[in-house]
């Protein structure tokens, strides 16, 4: 399957995810579309699968709506919930972000050994174009900047962003997401305030090495036999 048809399929379903999860949040296009940076007219053509926004665009959008980044990569429709807007310089944020991402869409290519000659006769985007997306002149749509990934041997998501505002926030939706996977009990034994110190002894355990751990284990059966 050639990437174009790659592309314009994840498109289609990337639109469909990105409608769903506007009306679930009862915004208007030209709130998000705002929010993303982009005109109401770019944002619908996103939601039609015609066009994807990029990853720094769709990070603002799962902020703005609460979300899970990885909701665009799943199936799912959503619920109503809806939390505001941190104020901070979104659109700022954004071309920083789409700088990091040019830069390590380059340094990726690079570290692979591919020229921008044979990744644009491999993806059939142009030289032109590449280049215009590594150097951040041009933000790259999700959709092609996954198939970059792909035919680079890496993964988008090692481009999520982990450091701003937002991207802290979407690694606390992370955790959340995680702990909500635990065995009921052990999330009431997570929750308990009396339990406490046994989680700290368990981190505390958790940095030490393995032969600090076999002396500690040593010494709890020297005081228990």
């Amino acid at each position: 399957m050639g990437i174009e048809l790659v592309v314009n399929l994840r498109n289609k379903k990337l639109g469909l995810l990105l409608r769903d999860a506007r009306l679930a949040g009862h915004k208007s296009l030209n709130e998000c579309a705002g929010i993303m940076g982009i005109t109401p007219g770019i944002l619908h053509a996103c939601e039609e699968g015609r066009r994807a926004p990029t990853l720094p665009e769709l990070e603002i959008l799962a902020f703005y709506l609460n979300l899970p980044i990885s909701h665009f990569w799943g199936k799912e429709a959503l619920s109503d919930d809806v939390s505001p807007l941190a104020s901070m310089d979104l659109k700022t944020l954004t071309g920083i972000r789409n700088r990091i991402i040019a830069a390590s869409l380059r340094k990726q290519r690079e570290d692979v050994g591919v020229s921008l000659r044979f990744l644009s006769e491999q993806t059939g985007i142009s030289a032109r174009r590449l280049k215009a997306f590594e150097t951040g002149e041009t933000g790259v749509p999700v959709s092609v900047l996954e198939s970059l990934m792909i035919s680079l041997d890496g993964r988008v998501e090692s481009l999520f962003d982990h450091t701003s505002p937002i991207g802290k926030w979407m690694e606390e939706k992370k955790t959340i997401e995680e702990f909500l996977q635990l065995p009921p009990d052990l999330r009431i034994f997570v929750c308990k305030p009396v339990n406490r110190p046994y989680l700290k002894l368990a981190l505390t355990l958790s940095d030490l090495s393995s032969e600090k751990l076999r002396s500690v284990a040593e010494g709890l059966l020297d005081i228990t036999l």
